[in-house]
Order: structure tokens, then sequence, then C-alpha cells
């Protein structure tokens, strides 16, 4: 641990002759032999030069001291007030102090720190420029001496005419600070060369990929003019007094949706563009000369890169929310733009006609297929019905009523000979002739009575019995009816589907219609240009976080 020296305090009482040297003894006050012996005990901080002076200068000194007398010449009041500008200045102690070692490096001689920024001043040095400061801090300082014949003609705070003679040795104080110094030098020239290299390095990955491209936008690409469109598919409303087949074909809000999808998908398909390319000349187009090269297709390019350029220029977007199919079609003339556009838009209501006739046509091969099959089923009845009347009885329903007639006719006279029996046989004496007679007439009677019955529910070897026929002819009636029916219904489902295929079901309605743009619209300069910029330098930046983790890990 060092302590710092310290040194007397010292004043120096301004004498009125400041430009000359040593006034005589004559002239001394009381206070100035006080400051004398300040001085002689005064040991400054820097090695000063020491040297006696001249004992014939100091009596000339003295005799031109003692004849000017108390009388403050021009110079003397013009120092005297450049001092107290500078004391005004409210300059610190610590700028002072450095004004007094800047003074003393460059050989002169000051009478206070005021002094010595007049003098500093007066010689065209600032003592508070940052490099005049940094110079004091220096390894092996050298003061230059003064010439012996110089006169001093200012009171000195530190003895004059001493010389500073180069040493070796360095006070740890002085070290510190020169290694302070280089070390911030050096530091100062490794960030100045990394500040180099980044600036390097962003110029050739950033900034020049970037002015290339805004060169190519603004300069080379050439413009391209886009038509704007917009349209939807609707659906025909049903009547009120349309059939129940009808129905299928009204759906619901969102029943475009699907048909919609489909016609988008048609749009941005290589089929489109090939029929575009076949009435149009799609190619031809954008294969022209005067198109750019990076925008312009090869002449004999296939249908891929074709279909790449087509999918860049045409652009879709369906809104489910709304039903709407928005377009926009991007060539190298408006008018040619106008034209793809109207192409696409037929292309698009032919596509939904023929979706929409697709559906219809599966109708009406439906209502088709079931006419035919009930028009079967009727002819298939009615051979059975024909069938059963031929191996039986034509009309079993009126056979069997005749028989139930005969059987009620049969049971009546059955019923009036079983009384006129009992009549007899309450008798006393009955006749015993019409007894038997009676009786003979009832057993004809009951053989007859269930003959009949016997010809409504018995089968025989070759039929059925009366009422299983009258049954079965019943049921094919039945059948023969249910399909002329089902004939009646597949007939009105015919016609029916007849007429709704015949009508469009799907409307494509244009809201907006394509018109020719006057200025173009592509390519947006500064936005790529811009868009450009932040890629480079996201690129570079994710580049360069990727090696400084890769080299941190390695030397790790």
């Amino acid at each position: 641990m060092t302590t710092k020296p310290k040194a007397r305090k010292f004043r120096i009482r301004r004498t009125p002759a400041t430009q000359a040297g040593p006034v005589s003894d004559t002239a001394r006050t009381p206070s100035d032999g006080a400051q004398d012996d300040e001085r002689a005990h005064y040991e400054p901080p820097v090695t000063p030069r020491t040297e006696t002076p001249d004992t014939s200068d100091y009596h000339e000194a003295s005799e031109t001291a003692s004849r000017s007398g108390m009388v403050s010449s021009a110079s003397e009041m013009s120092a005297s007030q450049d001092i107290d500008a500078i004391r005004s200045e409210g300059l610190t102690g610590r700028q002072l102090r450095m004004a007094r070692r800047m003074a003393q490096k460059h050989g002169l001689a000051p009478t206070s720190d005021f002094d010595a920024v007049r003098l500093l001043r007066a010689k065209g040095i600032d003592p508070f420029q940052r490099s005049n400061i940094l110079e004091l801090v220096t390894t092996n300082g050298h003061q230059p001496a003064e010439s012996g014949g110089e006169r001093i003609q200012l009171p000195q705070t530190v003895p004059a005419q001493q010389f500073h003679l180069p040493s070796t040795e360095v006070t740890p104080a002085e070290r510190r600070a020169s290694e302070i110094m280089q070390i911030q030098r050096d530091i100062g020239r490794r960030r100045r060369r990394k500040l180099a290299l980044l600036m390097s390095r962003l110029l050739a990955f950033v900034f020049l990929p970037t002015f290339i491209v805004g060169y190519y936008y603004f300069n080379i690409a050439t413009p391209m003019y886009s038509t704007k469109s917009e349209f939807l598919i609707l659906t025909a409303d049903g009547s009120a007094g349309s059939s129940p087949a009808s129905g299928l074909f009204s759906g619901t809000a969102f029943a475009t949706g699907q048909d919609s999808i489909a016609t988008q998908s048609y749009l941005q398909s290589k089929d489109a563009m090939l029929r575009l390319d076949q009435d149009v000349g799609f190619r031809d187009h954008f294969s022209q000369s005067w198109i750019d090269p990076i925008q312009r297709l090869d002449p004999g390019a296939t249908n891929e890169a074709a279909y790449g350029i087509y999918k860049k220029y045409v652009k879709l977007g369906y809104d489910p929310t709304e039903g709407v199919i928005r377009m926009e079609l991007s060539t190298a003339d408006p008018e040619v733009s106008q034209q793809f556009s109207q192409k696409l838009i037929e292309y698009a209501e032919e596509r939904v006609d023929h979706l929409s006739q697709e559906k219809r046509q599966d109708a009406v091969k439906t209502a088709v297929a079931s006419l035919e099959d009930a028009k079967a089923e009727r002819r298939a009845a009615q051979e059975r019905l024909v069938t059963l009347q031929e191996g039986s009885i034509l009309d079993p329903e009126g056979e069997v009523a005749n028989i139930r007639a005969l059987i009620q006719n049969v049971e009546l006279q059955l019923q009036e000979k079983q009384l006129a029996l009992n009549t007899q046989l309450n008798n006393s004496r009955p006749n015993a002739a019409k007894v038997e007679a009676l009786r003979s007439q009832i057993e004809v009677l009951e053989r007859e009575l269930a003959k009949q019955n016997a010809r409504l529910t018995d089968a025989t070897e070759s039929s059925t019995s009366l009422a299983s026929q009258a049954a079965e002819i019943q049921m094919a009636q039945a059948d023969l009816a249910t399909a002329d029916l089902v004939l009646q219904s597949a007939l009105e489902a015919k016609r029916a589907s007849e007429i709704e295929a015949n009508k469009q079901v799907r409307y494509l309605t244009v809201s907006v219609t394509p018109v020719a743009s006057q200025d173009p619209s592509y390519p947006r300069a500064f936005e790529n240009t811009i868009v450009a910029f932040l890629i480079f330098a996201g690129i570079y930046l994710m580049v360069s976080l990727t090696a400084s983790i890769l080299r941190e890990q390695v030397s790790s």
C-alpha cells in the first residue's frame, strides 16, 4: 500500500510587474519574505528542473522593476484581465490541475493554475481536449528543456531552469495507467475490427442480395395486370305445385357448397389450364420474348411447368359463409387478362351444368327403372289371376254366393219339414205314412245341405275348396291392384324426373364482372423488397446464432 506524497500549501502574491523577473529587495514586502520561505519548502509533484538563475539577470530585473515602479503596463493589464476571465469560467480544481500538468509538459512556467490555462490557450493548446489529456499518461515522458538564455519574466511556483532528464524508473500509477490505456486501445481495435467484419458480412449476405432483388423488381420485372371477378352458384327455387319428386333437387341453404368447391377445384386443375391453352393460347402469351426471363415460360416447356405458371397467376378463393368464389387472374396484357377471366367463368358455368345434369340424369334413370319394375310386377300379378281363374271357377265370389243362397233355401225347407214331422208326432194317433214321408224328406234335405256345405269347404282331388279358390283369387286381385298403384306412381315419378331434368337446377351468377385494369398490380416492388430483406436478415440471424452456439459448444 502506497501513500500519495503531500506538499505544503503555498500562496504567491501577485506583483505589479508580471513580465519582469524577481523583484528587488526594496520592493519586497514582509509577506513576500514569508512566501519565499514557503516556496523554499515547496516540493512539486512532477520532477522539476533545477538551475540557479543568473545573478546579472537578477540585478537587471531588479533595476527594471525599480525603474518601472508600481505602474502596470498594457500587457500586465491584459494578462490580469485574461486571468480574471478564466477565473470567472468556474473551472473545477481537477481541470486546473490538469492545465498545470499540461503546461509543465509543454515547458511553460505558469504562476498559477489560471495562468497555466492562459498560457496554454495563448499557445493554441486546449488543456481540456480529450486527446491532450490522454497524452499526459506516458511511460517515459520527456519534458523539453528550456534554453539557458531564456529569461523568466513571471513569478514561478516551481524552481526555474530545471531539466527533466529521461528516467528508466516508472511509478506504479504510470505503469497502471499505461496498461489501462493499452487495454482500451486493444479493446477499441478489436471492436472496430469486429464491427468491420459484421458490416462486411451484412453487406455480403443481406444488403447485396436485397439490392439485387430490389433492382430486379424495380427495373427488370415485367408488370402484370390483374383482373378480379366474383361469382356464386345458386339453386333453383321449387314451385308450390311441384311434385314430391322435385323436393329431391331443392336442397338447403348450404346445398351449393359442394358444387362451389368442385368448381373451384376444376378451375385450379390442369384440365382447365389445358383447355384455356387450347382455346386462347395460355402458353403462347407467357412465352413471349419481351417478358423477363424469370416470369417467362419456355416455348418447349412441359405441361407441369406451364401448370406452375398457371397456379402462380390464377388465384381462386371460396368463402363458405357467403358462398362466393373470388378469382384473380394476372397477365402481362390487361385485355388478355380479361379474356382469360371470361373464359374461365364460362368453363365454371359448364362445369356446374354438367354436375347438376349428372344428378338429374341419374334421377331420370332411377325413375325409369322403377317404372319397369312396376310394370313387371303388375304383369306377373295379372298373369297369376288369370291362371287361377282358368284352373277354377271364373267368379268364385258369385259361385259362393249362389251356394250360400241354395244352402239357405235347403235349410228353410228342412226346418219346415221338421216342424211338420213334429206336428204329426204330437198327435195321439199320427199318420204313419205322412210321418214316414216327412222323415224321408228330412233326410234328403239334410244330405243336400251337407253336399252344399262340402262344396264350400271340402277340397277334391282335382281342385281345392271353393273358399280357398276364392281367397287365392282375392289375393291375386289385391296384388294386381297394388301393382296398378305402383305403376301409376312410377309413371308420375318418371314424368316429374323428366320435367326436372329438362330444367336448370344450378345457376352460376357473376356478381363482379372482369374488367381490364389500366395500372399494373404486380410486382409490388417496395413490399417485395422489404420482404426479401426480412428473409435474408432472418436467414443470416439464424445461421449466425447456430454458428455461435456450435462454436461455444465446441470450445466448452
